[in-house]
């Protein structure tokens, strides 16, 4: 078997409405995604995305004409071009689609196989007010989530812990809630200074009040010792490490034991191989392993199944906060959107591969 062409559909969605105010600072009116397929000389088919993709062209000689199974030469190749231009995770998530299909197994199955489900958690982007977040959490509690996660603006940060402190009187102790200080990446031209160490402890101190499983990324993601003294000062869980680039990044922050939870994404930091070694890692030395989701229902399948695989969790994020952010809006290219069960439960699909159906009518509708 031979990898015969690598194709990228580009596609770009209108938002009607656009992103809330209170997403970002300038509200997105439309969502892009590359949708990856990796065509061999057998009819296997491998499909991928979460990331742009833009320059991948340029590289696309060194895996035409390579066995597709040889996924260790693929992801080493992958990192050198991670060197030299962009993260190309996703075709490395066709990869393994095509791997499960050429082996008759879930790609869960070929990373180990140890949960068929987990719970997901909603994850919320937009920054409410207390009495619209606390509307929100009792509607997610209603739609089966145990677990919920909050972002909170460190510059408004008594508007953030009054919105936590709100979803907390709401829905008492029937749910899990996280904040995420988002501290550790940044979006374009984002140049705000970051929270320093005394200001991340008193963030966390107020929220350790409010009964957070964790505060993710309070602190700028390379600052592996402020991020370990800050867990051993609060008590408070700790998240980090969804953005970074390498798996030798991860490790260093592994061995500074910087974190309770490490959340990184399979498609947007060290790839679906890299990432399960340093789940497994996590997993030994009792911390847990959660990855940041927040690409489209394609991304979200490839973490799932590496979570799934090494039985990480306790939950998974799901990106979820209507009605900026739907599964409608994140999933246009599927044929049907990737949806916990009334149990609040994401399920491994049990077909071959990553599971993944694309609404080609969609795509088409969409193209860039």
């Amino acid at each position: 078997m031979r990898i015969s062409g690598i194709r990228l559909d580009r596609i770009v969605e209108p938002l009607d409405p656009p992103f809330p105010a209170a997403w970002d600072p300038v509200p997105r009116r439309s969502f892009a995604a590359t949708i990856v397929r990796v065509e061999t000389d057998e009819g296997v088919t491998g499909i991928g995305s979460g990331d742009t993709m833009d320059g991948f062209e340029a590289f696309a000689h060194l895996f035409i004409g390579q066995d597709p199974l040889r996924i260790a030469r693929h992801v080493r190749a992958l990192e050198t071009i991670d060197f030299h231009a962009g993260r190309y995770w996703p075709l490395e998530v066709a990869l393994w689609d095509i791997i499960g299909k050429v082996a008759g197994l879930p790609v869960a199955a070929l990373f180990g196989g140890a949960l068929d489900a987990i719970p997901a958690y909603a994850s919320c982007g937009m920054l409410l007010g207390p009495e619209a977040r606390a509307e929100s959490a009792l509607r997610l509690r209603e739609e089966g989530f145990r677990a919920m996660k909050m972002r909170v603006d460190p510059r408004r940060l008594d508007e953030g812990v009054a919105a936590v402190a709100a979803a907390r009187i709401a829905v008492g102790d029937t749910m899990a809630l996280m904040v995420d200080l988002n501290q550790g990446w940044r979006m374009s031209g984002d140049v705000s200074p970051s929270l320093d160490p005394v200001g991340a402890r008193r963030a966390v101190e107020r929220l350790r009040e409010l009964d957070v499983l964790w505060v993710e990324e309070p602190l700028a993601g390379a600052d592996l010792r402020g991020l370990h003294d800050l867990r051993a000062a609060t008590g408070v869980r700790i998240a980090g490490g969804e953005m970074m680039r390498t798996q030798d990044e991860l490790l260093r922050a592994l061995d500074a034991d910087a974190f309770d939870v490490y959340q990184p994404d399979v498609v947007l930091a060290a790839g679906m191989l890299r990432t399960r070694t340093v789940a497994e890692l996590a997993l030994t030395r009792n911390r847990w392993f959660t990855p940041h989701t927040w690409t489209n229902g394609i991304g979200l399948l490839a973490n799932l199944h590496v979570v799934c695989g090494v039985g990480g969790g306790p939950f998974l994020e799901y990106p979820y906060d209507p009605p900026g952010w739907t599964p409608e809006r994140r999933d246009a290219m599927l044929s049907t959107p990737v949806r916990p069960d009334a149990q609040g439960l994401l399920h491994v699909p049990g077909v071959p591969g990553i599971g993944i159906e694309l609404d080609e009518d969609a795509i088409r509708r969409f193209a860039a």
